[in-house]
């Protein structure tokens, strides 16, 4: 989605045959686990057709509540707790109190202004020491750390080099650990600990090799026993064993280790699409053993991890062409299947083939296209989907950049419904069958799909500022999520 300053590497044949001569690899000890019931559970290497996403719709674990990674969860379908107000709520807090978050960075359009935050941007919210936490980067270049209740300051923010635009991750496993990207080229692992914010570590977009693209972190990270999941912009795709401790001071320590990466393109993906716009922006997903991702180049990958617990090279188990830019997470549903979006911007044949909005059943290899709609010839001649599809009984639900919003029947890929907006581009929530969606126009809406086959209802909306490409977190039936205004603002009703 975003196309910072390009740093090309030079010699394309030559990165064929790197490419040939396979992956990098550094193998310390290892061990892997699979979440079953939300549970970290180790296993013996089952195959992807073995195992059921079993975490749909439930929360990450029981050591930490809250929502803190995006979309909630290794299968990216849990959006937090409710009730959603189903009356017009109200702003509770907003920060900062005035002015906004702001910072000048650089894309391949050059030096702006940034304000707010923006695709995905997601905070999390978790519970920690007796209060709610809102954590979040923002185009002011800072990590921030408020209290859910009043919008204050729990913690200094964290200063990064540059804006970030991803959605944080928080140590699922109760270690007080941040994980966040940012366009300075870092991924960071940072404490929360103390009386301010500390960096224990970061991995720089350059430290494996082969890259291609930019140096930007957009992807909201994976922590499953101990392993740090995470795709970069420099087009690699990188599992880091953390080795999390604590000190004899009872300060949480790291020791991470990098023990696998591989590139996000092949050969094959470099001849198809013409160009070198392969970057993973989207957030790595685990179904069973498999993590799966996806590029702006379009190529969906799924990964083995099964054989980490005795040492073994993951392997590439699962390859799809979308077609093009497909920056949006996979969602996976109780049976495994994935769900994803894809832009259309490349207009190639594979695009008009596949569709914008997919359903992939990753054990048929060979044929995973299930259905497909299409959502082509819109603005400029361009479309598609940028966010992440969500998961509601029989429904699977998208926005797309055109402004439409809708629901489609998960089995048949039949189109039930149609809500018009303005280019949405976050992801929709929902809970307890009420919808919240916003878009480009500065509108956040609500609809109450419980009946799935009917037309949604709308409930209320609310304009509180400029374009809301953040997904909003919601925990105890509020709503926290930014805008490109400058402002994170907290929703509900007192």
């Amino acid at each position: 989605m975003s196309k910072p300053h390009v740093r090309i590497v030079a010699g394309l044949s030559a990165l064929i045959v790197l490419l040939a001569v396979g992956v990098v690899l550094a193998w310390p000890e290892a061990r892997t686990a699979l979440f079953q019931g939300g549970a970290i559970v180790p296993q013996q290497s089952p195959s992807v057709q073995e195992q059921p996403a079993t975490t749909v719709g439930k929360p990450y674990g029981d050591k930490v509540k809250g929502v803190f990674t995006f979309r909630g969860n290794p299968t990216r379908t849990y959006y937090g707790t409710g009730p959603i107000p189903r009356t017009a709520p109200e702003i509770l807090w907003r920060y900062p109190k005035s002015g906004g978050m702001c910072a000048v960075s650089s894309d391949a359009d050059g030096p702006r202004e940034w304000c707010g935050t923006g695709w995905t941007g997601q905070p999390a919210v978790f519970e920690r020491d007796g209060r709610t936490w809102v954590v979040f980067g923002a185009y002011d270049t800072s990590i921030h750390f408020l209290d859910a209740a009043t919008g204050e300051r729990i913690l200094p923010s964290f200063k990064t080099g540059d804006i970030i635009k991803g959605s944080v991750t928080i140590d699922p496993d109760g270690y007080p650990l941040v994980y966040s990207g940012s366009r300075d080229n870092y991924y960071r692992v940072i404490a929360i600990d103390g009386d301010r914010p500390r960096e224990l570590w970061k991995l720089h977009a350059k430290a494996v090799s082969p890259t291609m693209w930019n140096d930007d972190w957009d992807a909201s990270g994976l922590i499953v026993d101990d392993y740090l999941f995470e795709g970069g912009e420099n087009s690699q795709f990188h599992i880091v064993k953390l080795n999390r401790g604590y000190d004899a001071n009872g300060k949480v320590t790291v020791d991470p280790k990098l023990v696998f990466n591989a590139p996000a393109w092949d050969a094959e993906l470099l001849r198809d699409i013409g160009d070198n716009n392969v970057s993973v922006e989207s957030s790595p997903t685990l179904v069973g053993n498999v993590v799966y991702f996806a590029t702006s180049g379009g190529l969906v990958q799924g990964w083995d991890i099964s054989g980490l617990k005795e040492g073994k090279t993951p392997q590439r188990v699962f390859r799809f062409w979308t077609g093009d830019d497909t920056d949006g997470t996979i969602a996976a549903d109780e049976a495994g299947m994935l769900y994803i979006g894809s832009e259309y911007e490349r207009f190639t044949q594979a695009s008009k083939r596949n569709g914008q909005m997919m359903k992939l059943d990753p054990r048929k290899p060979d044929s995973p296209l299930v259905w497909k709609v299409d959502d082509q010839n819109n603005r400029g001649g361009k479309g598609g989907i940028y966010g992440s599809a969500g998961i509601y009984k029989d429904l699977v639900i998208w926005g797309t950049d055109k402004g439409d919003v809708l629901g489609i029947d998960r089995q048949s890929g039949q189109v039930r419904w149609r809500v018009a907006m303005h280019r949405v581009h976050m992801s929709p929530v929902i809970i307890d069958g009420v919808m919240v969606v916003g878009d480009c126009d500065g509108e956040l809406a609500a609809y109450d799909i419980t009946d799935t086959k009917a037309e949604p209802k709308r409930l209320w909306s609310i304009k509180p500022g400029a374009c809301i490409e953040s997904t909003p977190a919601v925990w105890n039936g509020k709503l926290y999520f930014g805008t490109r205004a400058g402002a994170l603002l907290a929703i509900g009703v007192r």
